[in-house]
């Protein structure tokens, strides 16, 4: 695949991204927790209805020469597998 930061065609590691643990001190996790604390309990209703059958899927492509990442836009995949190919 093309790396924009070595300006060549090289060889690229895949993986899935996966999401981190949200941070407290974001301001928006600091206004959830502002709203639900106290009396009056949660501020949205509970979601009713069912899943979506496709989960977005980010991909992250690591250069092995330069080391530097390259995140694609998340596209819908109902299941996802990084198969190795000799």
């Amino acid at each position: 695949m093309y790396c924009k930061y070595c300006k060549e065609h090289t060889e690229q590691e895949v993986e899935r991204v996966r999401k981190k643990k949200a941070s407290e001190l974001r301001a928006g996790q600091r206004r959830f927790r502002r709203v639900t604390s106290g009396f009056g309990g949660f501020p949205r209703p509970k979601f009713e209805g069912r899943e979506k059958p496709t989960k977005r899927v980010s991909i992250r492509f690591r250069c092995k020469k330069c080391k530097k990442a390259i995140t694609r836009p998340t596209q819908r995949a109902k299941k996802f597998e990084i198969v190795e190919v000799r």
